[in-house]
């Protein structure tokens, strides 16, 4: 047993701690605090607490539990809420009030719940590590796969069958180092990567039914996004709508750090939610990570490593993992105020100078992979990182390191976000390095004309930022009648295209298909202006034609009645110009 000698806010330093190593959870004080050892020099141990450590003082008491910070998996996971270090935090609130008890702790999973256990292998069977051996009924859209731990391969000489709890024993493994015992209930390292088979390349977009993203900067499943804005951005409007809509099968949803007026709306909000597809409440498949800035500091920096540990078990049952996490900027921040507390060299902005590498460990641990163990099966984690940086300033240390390792650039602006422009994302300044994976996807199920159709409507955006430009020198009425239909055209792709509503029950979630719907009959009204204009006609007798209202309201239209609007559009349209240019 240690003892204290010196203590620094989340940082603990003890001495002669009995087989003590590196990252192993320690308990702190007479408390029993919870803290993990960050280094070591010789018999000195450093510890950051992942509780409050006042009161705490030198001569008390330090034990090891010989183990590192390990998430504990299995049935139940879902429609949890945990803190930064997997303590369930709507069963400490019924047992110790709204507050947090120092010291104290409840399982994650619940051990006396039962579930029905149904195996996929017999008796004498032989299986491998990450081999799955039997389900369970989680809820009612997630099978729960559980799998042989990875250090297990043997021989089944017993499976039960039927009702059961997750520390009962459902199956013995004859191994060459004797008879194992396993049970559903799992425990995971969260700092080392659950390992995959291979890794596949990023061909499959994951649809998330917001035009601007799907049509403009789409990300691939098991992809990396930066989501970088001020306050008041749109940051959290965006992540609660990838996670309501967003193509996945799982959702993580770690706030790390954020204030608790935002986490406590997404803790309200998420159970009342319905999953769109199936009806049934979003929690059923969602797990969510709660880590508030009046939270331990040290807690907010394992909340990113819980949340993607947990999205990597589920991965490997061959599910899509969507995990966002808002917002890595505090992450970062506490990574700061412990390196201050050790008296690390700091690097830019008072950030550690491993700042670069701690971000890219965490997005590299997304990705679309074949899992190792029978049967084959595919899994992804697609991470959306949103950043904070002060005053919007992405050339800050914590931006600029994400933006090195993710590939999706969603820039968020303020002024559209005044403007209630939503989804805030910027079209010129945002990117997608998906962008040329993904466009053989879209035409081979969407439509072939989609390449084409999406850089003609990125061209008219970027045409209208350049004539903006001449509009505030000469005016308006000074552009030849082709700028000003450029004009009009981008108008109506920002208005009626990009804009979305979220409280709309039909514009809050856009198919690909009536996208590229959308697509046509905007690019089809930009052509006959073209053409009309061409024969001589000023777009002063063309720019209020009464089918254009009907181009704004497509937006309103339900799929299924789609096509009958498109073409009724179409006639209207043509109709209209003809009328102008003197045709039958």
């Amino acid at each position: 047993m240690g003892k204290i000698i010196r203590v620094s806010g989340p940082v603990v330093v003890a001495e002669d701690i009995e087989n003590q190593k590196m990252f192993d959870v320690v308990r702190v004080g007479e408390l029993n605090l919870v803290g993990e050892i960050i280094k070591l020099n010789g018999n000195r141990a450093t510890i950051q607490v992942y509780e409050d450590t006042s009161g705490i003082k030198p001569g008390e008491k330090v034990e090891t539990t010989g183990k590192p910070l390990s998430v504990e998996l299995g049935p139940g996971l879902l429609k949890s809420i945990y803190d930064g270090i997997q303590r369930p935090l709507d069963i400490i609130r019924e047992s110790s009030g709204d507050f947090i008890r120092r010291g104290y702790t409840a399982n994650p999973i619940d051990l006396k719940a039962k579930w029905e256990f149904k195996p996929l292998v017999k008796k004498g069977d032989d299986i491998k590590p990450g081999q799955i051996l039997g389900t369970v009924q989680e809820t009612s859209l997630i099978e729960h796969k559980i799998m042989a731990p990875r250090d297990i391969e043997g021989q089944i000489s017993e499976i039960l069958e039927g009702s059961m709890t997750v520390t009962d024993v459902y199956a013995h493994v004859k191994t060459k180092n004797g008879d194992k015992k396993l049970t559903m209930r799992q425990e995971w390292p969260v700092r080392t990567i659950r390992g995959v088979k291979s890794k596949l390349p990023p061909s499959i977009p994951l649809v998330t039914g917001q035009r601007v993203i799907d049509t403009f900067f789409p990300v691939a499943k098991g992809g990396t996004v930066a989501v970088p804005g001020p306050f008041g951005s749109g940051k959290t409007v965006v992540q609660h709508q990838l996670s309501k809509w967003a193509d996945s099968d799982i959702v993580v949803y770690v706030g790390c750090g954020e204030r608790g007026n935002e986490m406590t709306e997404i803790l309200t909000t998420f159970p009342e939610l319905q999953d769109p597809k199936s009806g049934k409440p979003l929690m059923e498949r969602t797990i969510l990570i709660a880590n508030t800035s009046n939270m331990p500091v040290a807690a907010r920096e394992a909340s990113i490593y819980t949340g993607i540990s947990i999205a990597e078990y589920y991965r490997d049952m061959g599910y899509g993992i969507a995990l966002m996490a808002d917002s890595t900027s505090r992450w970062a921040e506490a990574l700061r105020e412990i390196s201050g507390r050790l008296e690390e060299m700091p690097g830019e902005e008072g950030y550690p100078a491993y700042l670069g590498r701690r971000l890219s460990e965490f997005y590299e641990r997304s990705g679309n992979a074949i899992i190792s163990g029978n049967p084959d099966r595919n899994g992804s984690i697609t991470i959306v990182g949103a950043v904070s940086p002060p005053g919007g300033d992405i050339s800050e240390p914590v931006s600029q390191n994400t933006l090195r390792v993710t590939r999706v650039f969603w820039a968020l602006d303020a002024s559209l976000a005044s403007r209630r422009h939503f989804p805030s994302i910027n079209w010129l300044n945002s990117y997608s390095l998906y962008e040329s994976e993904l466009l053989p996807w879209f035409s081979e199920n969407i439509s072939k004309d989609w390449p084409t159709i999406y850089s003609k409507m990125m061209n008219i955006l970027q045409k209208e930022s350049e004539l903006q430009e001449v509009v505030q020198l000469v005016g308006y009425d000074a552009l030849p009648d082709r700028e000003k239909s450029v004009l009009d055209v981008a108008k109506i792709i920002r208005e009626d295209y990009l804009q979305q509503s979220a409280f709309d029950d039909v514009d809050q979630f856009c198919s690909l298909n009536k996208q590229i719907v959308m697509m046509k009959l905007i690019m089809h009204y930009s052509n006959e202006i073209e053409k009309t204009i061409d024969q001589g006609f000023s777009m002063s007798q063309i720019e209020n034609i009464p089918s254009k209202e009907k181009i704004s309201r497509i937006k309103e239209v339900r799929d299924p009645d789609l096509e009958k609007y498109f073409n009724e559009t179409v006639t209207s349209i043509d109709s209209d110009l003809k009328r102008i240019r003197g045709e039958k």
